[in-house]
């Protein structure tokens, strides 16, 4: 795993951004110590509707009593 300066990353921030994009994990150091770690983003899972059809209960969308609305609001 790559190290790099603070300074260094200053100035090649978008070269260290296409490694990461890459799957490169690179460590920024300050002052020589480890400070902060850049890494690729996990692709986000695709979604699936209708999930959860047929397993909510109809009265999860009626309105709410006056009562509890009231607490609520406080």
């Amino acid at each position: 795993m790559p190290k790099v300066n603070v300074h260094e990353a200053k100035t090649k921030l978008s070269q260290l951004l296409d490694r990461a994009h890459a799957g490169e994990e690179i460590v920024i150091a300050k002052a020589g110590k480890p400070y902060a770690r850049l890494v690729p983003l996990e692709a986000p899972k695709p979604r699936r509707p209708g999930l959860l059809k047929g397993k909510v209960d109809e009265a999860f969308f009626e309105p709410l009593p006056e009562e509890e609305l009231e607490a609520w609001e406080r």
